[in-house]
């Protein structure tokens, strides 16, 4: 799964606990596809999951989580930006800390960059911890892909030695 030159491998985490759950990721999906310099590679299939660290209000709604991997010639801030943009279009609001959402969308790596950053921390601090991606990133080939930080996310693909 090695990016095209120019191009950067970027992993996003997605998830809905709002109906319609399945319909939201898909749409998130094809919202993120259509992103300028950014194409589709590959994507997980939808498991229905618990909710993590929720109030327990909410903790009857579970979740629908996919992980996609894109390849983007955007900048790591210009694929975050438009990543939180598409979640303001399908409705996502912020007002309970871990309430239900329509779309949540994470970026867990961006070509194995590292950053600190508090608007973009990379990779995601918590994906190591959530089965919700570290399952989907296994299906898809690219369980370890969160192990080398600072490399360009390609040596982590199927079929590279490290």
């Amino acid at each position: 799964m090695e990016a095209e030159e120019g191009r950067v491998r970027a992993i996003v985490s997605l998830g809905s606990n709002i109906e319609p759950r399945v319909e939201y990721l898909s749409r998130a999906v094809d919202a993120l596809s259509s992103m300028p310099s950014t194409k589709l590679v590959a994507a997980s299939r939808v498991v229905e999951t618990e909710p993590v660290g929720v109030p327990p209000e909410f903790a009857h709604m579970k979740f629908m989580n996919q992980v996609a991997v894109f390849e983007t010639a955007l900048s790591a801030r210009e694929f975050s930006k438009r990543m939180h943009e598409v979640e303001d279009a399908f409705g996502r609001r912020r007002t309970v800390r871990n309430g239900p959402r329509t779309i949540d969308i994470d970026l867990v790596d961006f070509g194995g960059m590292v950053s600190d950053d508090p608007e973009l921390t990379l990779p995601h601090p918590r994906a190591r911890e959530r089965d919700f991606v570290m399952g989907p990133l296994a299906e898809l080939g690219l369980a370890d892909c969160l192990d080398c930080p600072g490399d360009s996310g390609v040596a982590n693909a199927p079929g590279k030695e490290r």
